[in-house]
């Protein structure tokens, strides 16, 4: 009688645990991407000025899950214009973002002689030159993998949120090769700033 009373008292909580859990998730709107390319899969996500990831990681694990109402949602890449979509999520609603990112014009990429490797941890940080976006860090570590620079002086900056983000100055000659190596130290979000890239 005793464990059959056990029995039935922990099947009770286990469904209401299914539910609350259930219930929980009806509360978020997940937000999912459909990239056509590298350059899409490889930009980076901003979520109401805050720095997510990039759009092929954001999935299983680390899938964007987000609070109803109105978010601002911009994806970043190097050399294409920023997507911008302002998005007013329902509960438990799957919010689809089909990127379509254009081009921007490549005049100053024949200039961009100097290369700069990135070797930092984690390789997931977003990485900016001039404060503008240019890419995760990953991109930049490995064989055949570098950023092109035009010479001369650069900002570098490497964040992720929860991280307190690394800065420095580049000065590059032209054709030189460079690599910055470094590990990001944690730290809470309001201490890493803002990692949005001024226009």
């Amino acid at each position: 009688m005793y464990r059959k009373a056990l029995g039935l008292l922990f099947a009770i909580l286990l469904t209401g645990g299914a539910t609350l859990w259930a219930s929980d998730n009806q509360v978020l709107a997940e937000v999912r991407f459909v990239a056509h390319n590298g350059a899409e899969k490889k930009a980076g996500v901003w979520v109401d000025g805050q720095y997510l990831g990039y759009v092929k990681e954001l999935n299983g694990d680390k899938k964007m899950l987000l609070l109803p109402g109105k978010h601002e949602i911009i994806v970043r890449q190097a050399w294409y214009r920023d997507y911008v979509e302002q998005a007013l999520l329902e509960p438990g609603e799957i919010h689809t973002i089909k990127l379509a990112m254009a081009k921007q014009s490549s005049a100053g990429a024949a200039a961009a002689t100097s290369e700069l490797k990135i070797d930092a941890t984690p390789p997931r940080a977003a990485v900016f030159v001039d404060e503008q976006f240019a890419g995760h860090v990953d991109e930049f570590d490995g064989a055949g993998k570098a950023m092109l620079l035009t010479p001369g002086q650069h900002r570098v900056r490497i964040a992720l949120p929860g991280y307190l983000p690394f800065d420095t100055v580049v000065d590059l000659r032209p054709h030189q090769k460079l690599k910055i190596q470094t590990e990001l130290e944690r730290g809470s979000i309001a201490e890493a700033g803002s990692l949005v890239s001024k226009d």
